[in-house]
């Protein structure tokens, strides 16, 4: 399984590159603006970290993009920035044309605010490079999510999508071990989600033994 870091904090990214070895980056607007720095000078500066490797970034076109003609100048302005991007299209019918003309150019996607497993199917349909579904904003309405998973990963083997499914809204270190199980390709968490998820206190509680039985212990 591979680990993004949902964040456009670069110092966080710069950090995770380091640490953990991410594997790519995801943005949205709320992290964008999180940033406090323009949309575009973002968006650079986190391609500059991982220019020269194989490390996607998702950048997510204005929102407020509704209709295939808004959609895919913007997309391809975006994708024209850096090789790395993937960009991130709303899972609404008209995304779906976009994708299609998108991936004919050879410009990845990534199918975000995903929801049901007939969402999927269709993104798949159009060539998205990246299908991701939120289970955390699913799990927080009670709605059950290792299902919704199981079926999203069925259908593209069934069928020989090629999407790569990306778990997203991941909230703690139990939705990542349950994706994982499940076989799904990419989980994107934020940095807290996967430090946490790193540590354990028994863990911190057999470190503080050992150091005492070591500094009881003669070197040599």
């Amino acid at each position: 399984m591979q680990f993004f870091l949902d964040s456009a904090h670069v110092e966080e990214i710069v950090y995770a590159l380091d640490a953990f070895q991410i594997d790519g980056v995801t943005t949205n607007p709320r992290h964008i603006q999180a940033s406090g720095k323009p949309f575009l000078t973002v968006i650079k500066e986190i391609a500059k970290l991982v220019e020269g490797t194989d490390k996607t970034v998702s950048v997510e076109v204005n929102p407020h993009f509704r209709t295939y003609e808004e959609m895919l100048p913007e997309a391809e302005k975006l994708a024209a920035i850096s090789p790395n991007f993937v960009i991130k299209l709303q899972c609404i019918e008209p995304a779906f044309k976009t994708m299609d003309a998108l991936a004919r150019k050879g410009i990845r996607v990534n199918c975000t605010l995903v929801f049901s497993a007939m969402q999927a199917l269709q993104a798949m349909r159009s060539g998205a490079y990246y299908v991701s579904p939120f289970i955390g904003w699913k799990e927080t309405n009670g709605e059950e999510v290792s299902g919704f998973l199981s079926d999203m990963m069925t259908i593209r083997d069934n069928y020989g999508f090629q999407s790569q499914i990306i778990v997203a809204a991941v909230r703690n270190a139990r939705q990542i071990v349950d994706a994982a199980v499940l076989g799904a390709d990419i989980v994107t968490a934020g940095l807290a989600v996967y430090q946490d998820g790193f540590q354990h206190p028994y863990t911190q509680d057999g470190i503080q033994k050992f150091s005492q039985f070591w500094d009881q212990t003669p070197y040599e």
